[in-house]
């Protein structure tokens, strides 16, 4: 049996089992908030392995160990801003956004940020909200769309647009099935299937390698500027921006709506506390291991330069593995691309066809998730023609998708939380509408681009006038409802 042919039946395997779960979990959706919420009941593990999976998406295997790759020590800095992340969301985030949107009955992010419908302000800052999760979604799912079409065009040669259209088929059917519950069950399964690789292939480089020792001694070596050091070989203004826009990516994980609504969920405060512990080690593992794959991939002379430095992690993979597990590591970086697009998918259509409703518009039966699931098409989409025609590099596209949410949505959310009331509605608009579009700003200069500039400024700005909306609605308070 050939090779491809080993993985080819890998996968298929693969993804029948992704297809079966869909079937299953259909039975178990009959509302809107089964639907978008899997009805609240998701337990520890389930809970924590979706949501890391869909935080980590092929941007992980194939960027992260692509940007080592590619810059050397450098990299190390994106683990402690990551595992920042992970930290800030789940022991300060969860907890509070868990019981705040039991409370208020709310299914989405928005739900809490706008508050009640037909509030002062709710239908503006609800069309905001869903304007910036549809425009950074749709970035967002067609750089997974991406992930999937590299994945198989570097194994089976096939063109861009077969790739792209597969990938997303599959994701499609999915997510059209079984709802939240399909998307959070094959997402925990998808994160077991990434911590695997993220386990295996990194100790397996480093005994190619002959361990730590000689994998710096290789690093060392490496003919390019500033490859062994943690700045790169830049000045001390340079540098430090360099530090502060990697350890910036952390910031934008409150602001993550396919990834927070996994707290909104969860089944109870314990699944909670057993949830972040397998989620930080799970990040751990994950982070940790896709740097050491970039420098293993670079250190080996068998593997040599790669044209696109995003495929390092496959030319890792051929060098230490026989074909059948091949074929797993590659249905890895499939389940990173899969993972979080069907989070995104899911969260942009409860922005187009729940936020966005009026009061008496709102409804849980058949007809309401007859729309979303349309929604979830269109969506796709157009994903799937910014993925053939849009920009090609996984790892900034990513970053400008996660940043601009991330600054829109976080620090109103994290003051919302922390606060006994709404924000007032005004400053909750200026929040979201400046850290969007300071995050745009700074991505389209060349000057401020993947810098603090970019990751932090936005998160800071929108924080400061979440804060003062706060001071606002505190000064001239309002009947929130329930």
């Amino acid at each position: 049996m050939s090779e491809t042919t080993v993985i080819l039946t890998t996968l298929l395997v693969y993804k029948l089992v992704l297809v079966g779960i869909g079937v299953a979990t259909s039975r178990r959706t009959g509302s809107a908030e089964d639907f978008f919420l899997g009805g609240r009941g998701l337990g520890p593990w389930v809970a924590a392995l979706s949501a890391s999976a869909s935080s980590s998406s092929a941007w992980t295997l194939l960027g992260v160990s692509g940007y080592a790759y590619a810059n050397g020590l450098a990299a190390l800095w994106i683990i402690p801003g990551c595992l920042g992340g992970f930290a800030l969301n789940w022991y300060v985030l969860a907890p509070r956004l868990r019981a705040l949107s039991r409370e208020r009955g709310a299914l989405t992010v928005t739900d809490l940020l706008a508050g009640p419908r037909g509030a002062a302000g709710a239908r503006a800052i609800a069309a905001l909200a869903s304007a910036i999760v549809l425009v950074s979604m749709v970035t967002y799912v067609a750089s997974q769309f991406q992930g999937a079409g590299k994945t198989f065009h570097e194994v089976f040669a096939l063109s861009s647009a077969a790739s792209v259209l597969l990938g997303a088929g599959i994701i499609v059917l999915y997510t059209l099935l079984g709802g939240f519950w399909a998307v959070c069950v094959t997402d925990a399964l998808q994160g077991v299937v990434m911590a695997a690789a993220a386990l295996a292939l990194p100790i397996a480089g480093l005994v190619m390698v002959g361990g730590p020792g000689p994998l710096y001694a290789a690093v060392a070596a490496v003919d390019a500027p500033g490859y062994a050091s943690l700045t790169r070989g830049l000045g001390l203004a340079a540098g430090v921006g360099l530090i502060l826009g990697l350890l910036g990516i952390g910031l934008g994980y409150p602001g993550q709506p396919h990834v927070v609504n996994r707290f909104m969920a969860a089944r109870d405060e314990q699944a909670l506390r057993r949830g972040r512990v397998i989620a930080m080690t799970w990040a751990a593992i994950t982070y940790v291991g896709m740097v050491i794959v970039g420098l293993c991939a670079r250190a080996l002379p068998q593997i040599g330069a790669v044209a696109d430095k995003e495929v390092a992690f496959y030319g890792l993979v051929d060098a230490a593995f026989p074909p059948v597990i091949a074929g797993v590591m590659i249905a890895a970086v499939l389940s990173a691309s899969m993972s979080t697009a069907d989070s995104q998918l899911l969260v942009a259509a409860s922005s187009a066809s729940h936020d966005l409703r009026a009061a008496d518009e709102v409804g849980s039966g058949a007809s309401s998730l007859l729309r979303t699931r349309v929604v979830v098409v269109l969506l796709s989409a157009a994903a799937v023609l910014v993925a053939l025609y849009g920009n090609q590099e996984i790892f900034s596209h990513v970053l400008f998708a996660w940043t601009a949410m991330g600054a829109a949505f976080g620090p109103a959310l994290l003051v919302r939380v922390f606060c006994k009331g709404p924000l007032a509605p005004g400053w909750t608009l200026a929040a979201m509408a400046s850290g969007f579009g300071l995050a745009v700003l700074m991505y389209s200069l060349p000057q401020t681009q993947s810098t603090a500039w970019e990751r932090v400024l936005p998160v800071f700005v929108a924080l400061a006038l979440a804060l003062a909306g706060a001071r606002a609605a505190a000064t001239t308070p309002r009947s929130e409802g329930r």
